[in-house]
């Protein structure tokens, strides 16, 4: 096996995190150095046992260097993928991977002409709640699931300091709804028909503090999907239901429950109970006999990790586990919710 080197540009928290934990020589792949514009940043990456590179131009000379992880603010990213793929570099991005579906394509045929590998790191396929969720809606558990509720949610407003700034791709849309999008349409075996939503500013900031999302698929699957960063109280991290039941999963340590529908609700036998100044048989919980509840249990990832799979790809020719035709999707979808957003309509997605 013949591992392949990487340089790690942009040592911040995500490029530290590929550094000291994904990037593992088990699965092919090295680390042999850092290269940043900050000096404390480089500083520490020598500290911890890493070359450093004084200039990206000293980085795309290396000819040990076979593949870059590019971990910078996202405006940026166009620049220095461009730049490693003319140098003979494969590519390893961090999301979201270019501003807009424009640039992404430059750079996608860039690195088709230039023969060298180009993916986008999109971690959270492998994150143990979006598994569950995603096996209940292939195995049907709980029925065909007919409407999926994926949120994250906080209240420590947005984090950093370029992600405040519309220029260098800020907002949360373009941070975390890159991740909750990407795994939507991972999971949900259809295209998407139509796409409504709404922005939040409540933070005075020019870019989003959260936004709320309603997509429609064609095989008749809705989904809400919401990020905030001023909720105090948090909703679930994912609520779905079925037409044999429901499940939530409330946080990343997957608290939660699946309530199993097991025998058949007599509508015409129901028992009121008071609700607040009066009685309801319509939202009175149903009988011991017609439902069961299930604990949640974790499962595995069906797909080898990352880099393991980049190491196959660039070595056997494999195929990618995240396809930069999924990539531009989640882009193309990002920019009809901004521009439903703005126009405050649902907006027809092809």
């Amino acid at each position: 096996m013949k591992t392949i080197n990487f340089v790690v540009i942009g040592y911040g928290g995500m490029g530290s995190y590929h550094a000291k934990g994904l990037i593992q020589e088990k699965d092919g792949v090295k680390v042999v150095g850092v290269y940043d514009i900050d000096q404390k940043r480089l500083d520490l990456a020598e500290e911890e046992g890493f070359k450093v590179y004084a200039t990206l131009e000293d980085v795309l000379e290396d000819q040990s260097v076979e593949a870059v992880l590019i971990a910078t603010p996202n405006d940026s990213h166009k620049e220095l993928s461009i730049a490693a793929l003319k140098a003979g570099k494969h590519v390893v991005c961090e999301k979201p991977v270019m501003m807009n579906t424009k640039e992404f394509e430059e750079v996608f045929a860039l690195a088709k002409l230039e023969g060298k590998v180009f993916m986008v790191h999109q971690n959270r396929r492998w994150d143990n709640d979006f598994l569950i969720i995603r096996d209940l809606y292939k195995n049907k558990q709980i029925g065909e699931l007919f409407q999926i509720e994926s949120r994250v949610q906080g209240a420590n407003g947005i984090p950093g300091d370029w992600r405040h700034l519309k220029q260098h791709g800020g907002g949360m849309l373009l941070d975390w709804g890159v991740h909750l999008l990407d795994q939507m349409l991972y999971m949900v075996d259809s295209p998407v028909k139509k796409v409504a939503a709404d922005l939040s500013f409540v933070l005075g900031d020019d870019v989003d503090d959260g936004f709320i999302s309603y997509l429609t698929f064609e095989n008749g699957v809705k989904a809400i999907i919401e990020v905030g960063t001023t909720n105090f109280i948090k909703l679930p991290r994912w609520y779905v239901r079925g037409f044999e039941g429901a499940a939530v999963i409330r946080d990343w340590d997957l608290s939660g429950e699946i309530v199993k529908q097991t025998g058949t609700i007599d509508h015409h036998n129901l028992v009121p109970i008071k609700a607040g100044a009066g009685l309801t048989k319509t939202m009175a919980p149903p009988s011991e006999e017609a439902t069961t509840t299930l604990r949640i249990k974790e499962v595995a990832a069906d797909v080898a990790p990352f880099y393991a799979n980049f190491y196959d790809v660039v070595r056997n020719n494999a195929e990618p586990i995240v396809k930069n035709e999924e990539v531009y999707r989640v882009l193309k979808l990002i920019e009809a919710i901004f521009e439903a957003a703005e126009k405050q309509q649902v907006i027809e997605f092809e």
